[in-house]
């Protein structure tokens, strides 16, 4: 039997790393296919990239679609239960513009792309 001493564990088992997050903020936006992702996750290669997915996908938070076609096509989605992470990542995205804002205020070089850019 698994045990946990704090929920947080548990959640950072699904979601935690460098890349999960990332991805379940891409997907709250639609459907994409493995190019789009890693079109905006800069610095992740496609190797971690699908590996990411995968494990989202065994954990119930993304949906893999396959379409029968050459070349062949895959897109990804977040299943209704991923969805609900989507409080999870904005609670994050929230505090790290906080945490670069208050960087900033101590005279850090640094910027958010963002909102320099627009978003991904």
């Amino acid at each position: 039997m698994k045990q946990y001493n704090l929920g947080i564990e548990a959640t950072l088992e699904i979601i935690g790393g460098k890349w999960k997050a990332l991805i379940i903020c891409l997907l709250m936006s639609g459907v994409k296919r493995t190019s789009e992702l890693q079109r905006n996750i800069h610095g992740i290669s496609q190797k971690v990239l699908i590996q990411q997915l995968r494990e989202l996908e065994k954990d119930g938070l993304v949906r893999r679609y396959v379409y029968q076609q050459m070349p062949p096509k895959v897109e990804y989605s977040l299943t209704e239960y991923g969805v609900t992470a989507n409080k999870i990542v904005e609670v994050m995205c929230s505090w790290g513009k906080e945490n670069i804002k208050k960087r900033q205020q101590q005279g850090e070089d640094i910027v958010l792309l963002e909102e320099v850019t627009g978003g991904l």
